[in-house]
């Protein structure tokens, strides 16, 4: 070779450098990953396609002569994404719980090389997490959760300290975005999204479930978390105005007895299904509900139901959520309703429009949901914390700072 003996070359470009050690991402989540698939879930399966995803669940319980320890799998409905569960004997003392937790989390991240984001559903997740040199510290506010049942007294001031911490704040609706807005000087609105390809199989012809095919038509559905969210009383009154039409109830119940669910012959309780599942339940409704009460627990809320009912083809019917009047209302496809009488009447001009799909109300819908999916979402949310990882990284470090004076 020509370097061998002195012959100066010119290189058109320089030798390329180490690759650079992957970004972590730790989701803190009060939501079980196998629970309800729903945004922590659609977004981690996303940034885990560019950086390394654990995901920190809520502890479970062990008998109290037990040693902590952490459950760690991959998640088997998404590559890349760890789940990680924490196991704490029973009736620990606070101080004791947080001290473990921080303990257990320090030891899992030991080996962890390269940029750090941390991102954050619960602010209760604070008091073993606080200390980590996160490089970009993200709160996702999806629900406001001190709104909701048995909530603990001191979650309020620990949002104030995520919000102080957070490098951005992201809001999972509108109302939550004007709640937030004055409180910190980076946030963003991101509504519920959709995964239209998913929901568009309810537009053809599927098998019904074992558990829906002998369910007689016309058939109202709801699928979702029943909880104290949900308006029994509303959904009683439909069921007894009209009981030919039997009310299909998809998803687990939450926080609210059993006992405390109205009974009808026809209301039908299927229990929990798997996301992959939904779209063959939809598939065999007439109609899509969101029965949602109107209480202190749905002031702020903003269902990603509506998008998803809309791209598996089927009219809806709702209660009057701020964010679904919103940025729905105004579709013909999606009715208003607060009292039983104007509930059933809209579900009556649902099912009329659910007959006549050509009439143009379901090409309004898809004309709007063109505009709304995850994919675009968690781009828009990446490109904001590159651009926070870029500024981290462009400035010296604490290290570099102590060495140079």
């Amino acid at each position: 070779m020509l370097t061998r003996v002195g012959v100066p070359v010119e290189y058109e470009a320089e030798p390329s450098a180490p690759d650079p050690e992957p970004t972590s991402l730790i989701c803190f989540s009060h939501l079980r990953w196998n629970f309800v698939f729903q945004r922590p879930q659609h977004l981690m399966s996303r940034f885990a396609r560019e950086m390394n995803v654990i995901y920190w669940e809520e502890p479970m319980e062990l008998a109290a002569n037990e040693t902590a320890y952490l459950q760690v799998r991959e998640a088997a409905d998404a590559a890349n994404v760890r789940i990680v569960v924490p196991h704490l004997p029973k009736g620990m003392p606070d101080d004791a719980r947080e001290a473990t937790l921080k303990r257990l989390l320090d030891a899992h991240l030991a080996s962890l090389r390269g940029p750090l984001v941390a991102w954050y559903y619960t602010p209760m997740m604070l008091p073993f997490s606080r200390h980590l040199d996160a490089d970009v510290t993200v709160f996702d506010a999806m629900d406001e959760l001190s709104k909701f049942k048995f909530a603990p007294a001191k979650l309020l001031d620990l949002e104030q300290e995520l919000i102080d911490k957070a490098d951005v704040v992201f809001t999972g609706g509108s109302s939550l975005f004007e709640a937030k807005k004055d409180r910190h000087d980076n946030v963003h609105c991101f509504p519920s999204s959709v995964d239209r390809a998913h929901f568009c199989k309810a537009r053809a012809h599927q098998f019904d479930p074992a558990d829906q095919e002998d369910l007689p038509k016309p058939r109202l559905g709801f699928y979702g978390v029943i909880d104290e969210r949900f308006d029994t009383e509303l959904l009683a009154k439909a069921a007894e105005m009209r009981p030919d039409w039997s009310f299909v109830m998809v998803g687990p119940v939450v926080k609210i007895s059993e006992e405390d669910l109205p009974r009808r012959p026809n209301i039908h309780y299927l229990g929990g299904k798997t996301y992959d599942q939904l779209p063959a339940y939809l598939s065999g409704w007439d109609v899509a509900l969101m029965p949602f009460a109107m209480n202190e627990s749905t002031q702020f809320i903003s269902p990603t139901k509506t998008p998803e009912y809309l791209a598996g083809g089927k009219p809806v019917v709702s209660t009057p959520i701020k964010d679904v009047v919103r940025h729905y209302g105004a579709l013909e496809g999606v009715g208003i309703a607060s009292t039983a009488d104007e509930f059933v009447a809209a579900c009556d001009a649902a099912m009329e429009l659910s007959r006549n799909p050509e009439s143009g109300w379901l090409a309004e819908a898809d004309l709007m949901l063109s505009a709304s999916s995850w994919d675009t979402t968690q781009a828009r949310m990446a490109g904001l914390i590159a651009d926070l990882l870029g500024t981290r990284t462009g400035a010296m470090s604490p290290a570099l700072l102590v060495a140079a004076e």
